[in-house]
């Protein structure tokens, strides 16, 4: 399964939002505590994304987007 996410670094808490508005390029918007420094806020995107689908982590894969905020991954279910 293939999925574009916005993310959004330096939040309080983590949460992930399913997005049911066809019109916006991506389906879920997700907040993560960690900051894009690093690579940290991506490794915390995969982590917060493990436990939503209750998957691994080596099941997420990202594809797309390692310095942008709207990123594609990988699922391997």
């Amino acid at each position: 399964m293939r999925i574009k996410v916005k993310i959004k670094p330096n939040s309080k808490e983590n949460v992930v939002e399913k997005i049911e508005d066809n019109s916006l390029d991506y389906s879920y918007f997700i907040k993560v505590k960690a900051s894009p420094i690093d690579n940290k806020a991506n490794l915390e995107l995969i982590n917060v994304l493990s436990k939503y689908f209750d998957l691994p982590k080596s099941k997420i894969s990202l594809v797309k987007g390692l310095r942008s905020k709207i990123k594609t991954l990988v699922i391997d279910k």
